[in-house]
């Protein structure tokens, strides 16, 4: 049976040579020849640090998500969105097939690329280039790098990109498998992560410090926050018990203010807490809040000002960190250009906000303490049916459908809780499935709903659900019968 437990280093240097051996360009990946290359990374391309920062001057970041298929116009496109753009810290996202392991497909990928003078992937192909190809990019940035992607096995993106010197990776065995992947047994998806945060930890043990990024938007459908953060918590966990050092933990803006602030304040104090409680003491904790991850506007200045709400709402909620999107996210991959604009408009956004303070009224404190019992009854679950172990416990719990993310396309997820919005827009929970929710909670819950369900004068139904995931792209928050 899996354990949380930290990878013996015999264990996962046996481990590493069937890894490395998985495809060409990771055979002569130097774990050494990368710590060599790290040290002489610039303290202000270092992610880590610079997301230390940002708490200690209570900073919102700026971060896009962008790859292509080419070196050259990968470089090209992250130059513009580091001058153009102003981004604080620049992503690599990796393409599909990558994410899926398939590399010959990704290695076909980059010659239509090439012969089609444009990306014919959407993403960077990192483990075919290896790491000379993604030390190029590194070395043509001034801006801290992030490998972004969505992969259930990424133990050789990560040994490739880590050598290369990119200073922060994103993903976790919960978060980049029952969102993306459809039959990948979670206990697989959370011994590969192990792994990934062992190496992590490695490069800690030598002194350099890597920043690891669970995904914290989840299928960024409705997704009420106890589960985005019990999710993020476990991630968390499974890291530092790796060695892990440095962590920034997520959250995908919901759409209600008051929750969205309120979600953020209880990943952080909920977060630090359970962290305390393991034993850890040493670690660096940090917040990323996701712009809305849902259906846009088509019309571009629609578009436009959700960015601008999301932007507004990162910098309230006390962020360290905002993942920025485009006005063209209605329209598929963004151009470069559109990539800029969306970063500029959150910059101004985020500016017109900085110095205000949201207080802390009635509303966001009743919130708060909602979200903090929901959390403590996850985790209680998860905690006793692993016997103490969180790797066991969420195995156990996803099994047990006491773990569940509504619209996830894993058969390893019961996918049976149903959420939907309130009369004000906050996410409830109409059918709890197995979530272990006291029935105070649900009762709550409930309440919420009907109320919403008087106000429209219809009967609570799959129908709102459905209503609500189309209702920003048509230009409201909730989805009201027309």
């Amino acid at each position: 049976m899996i354990k949380d437990e930290k990878i013996d280093l015999k264990e996962f240097y046996e481990i590493r040579k069937d890894v490395l051996q998985t495809w060409p360009t990771g055979r002569n990946v130097s774990i050494e020849e990368g710590l060599k290359f790290h040290r002489t990374i610039p303290e202000e391309r270092r992610f880590a640090l610079v997301m230390s920062q940002a708490r200690k001057k209570h900073q919102t970041r700026l971060q896009p998500r962008a790859g292509v298929a080419l070196i050259d116009d990968h470089i090209k496109l992250l130059r513009y969105l580091e001058t153009e753009g102003q981004a604080d810290l620049l992503p690599t996202t990796i393409d599909a097939y990558t994410r899926q392991n398939r590399y010959e497909e990704a290695e076909k990928g980059i010659e239509k690329s090439k012969q089609a003078g444009t990306s014919m992937l959407n993403g960077f192909p990192a483990v075919n280039y290896g790491v000379e190809g993604c030390r190029r990019v590194v070395e043509s940035l001034s801006k801290p790098l992030q490998i972004r992607h969505g992969t259930p096995d990424a133990r050789l993106l990560a040994e490739i990109t880590l050598a290369a010197g990119f200073t922060s990776f994103e993903g976790g065995g919960i978060s980049y498998n029952i969102p993306y992947a459809k039959r990948v047994p979670v206990e697989k998806s959370i011994r590969d992560w192990q792994y990934v945060d062992r190496l992590v930890g490695l490069y800690e043990e030598n002194g350099v410090k890597i920043n690891r990024e669970p995904f914290g938007p989840l299928t960024g459908t409705l997704v009420p926050p106890c589960i985005s953060i019990v999710s993020g918590i476990i991630e968390g966990l499974l890291a530092l018990k790796q060695g892990v050092k440095s962590i920034t933990l997520g959250y995908g803006q919901g759409g209600n203010i008051i929750q969205d602030v309120a979600a953020i304040a209880a990943l952080r104090e909920l977060a630090e807490g359970y962290f305390h409680q393991a034993g850890f003491d040493d670690f660096e904790l940090t917040t990323v809040f996701h712009q809305w991850m849902g259906g846009f506007p088509e019309d571009e200045a629609k578009a436009f000002s959700v960015i601008a709400f999301g932007a507004i709402v990162a910098r309230l909620s006390g962020a360290e960190k905002v993942i920025v999107k485009s006005p063209h996210e209605a329209m598929g991959i963004p151009t470069k250009e559109a990539n800029a604009q969306g970063l500029r408009a959150t910059r101004q956004a985020i500016n017109m906000v900085e110095d205000q303070t949201v207080l802390q009224p009635e509303s966001i404190r009743t919130e708060l303490e909602l979200i903090k019992k929901e959390v403590h009854c996850l985790m209680d679950r998860v905690y006793k049916l692993g016997r103490g172990d969180i790797a066991a416990g969420t195995v156990a719990a996803f099994e047990a459908g006491v773990l569940d993310i509504p619209f996830a396309p894993s058969i390893y997820n019961h996918g049976k809780i149903i959420p939907m919005r309130d009369n004000e827009g906050f996410i409830r929970i109409f059918n709890q499935g197995n979530l272990p929710l006291s029935d105070e909670i649900i009762a709550y819950h409930r309440e919420r709903l009907n109320e919403r369900a008087r106000a429209e004068g219809r009967t609570i139904s799959f129908e709102m659900v459905t209503d609500d995931i189309y209702a920003i792209s048509k230009g409201k928050l909730v989805g009201r019968p027309r």
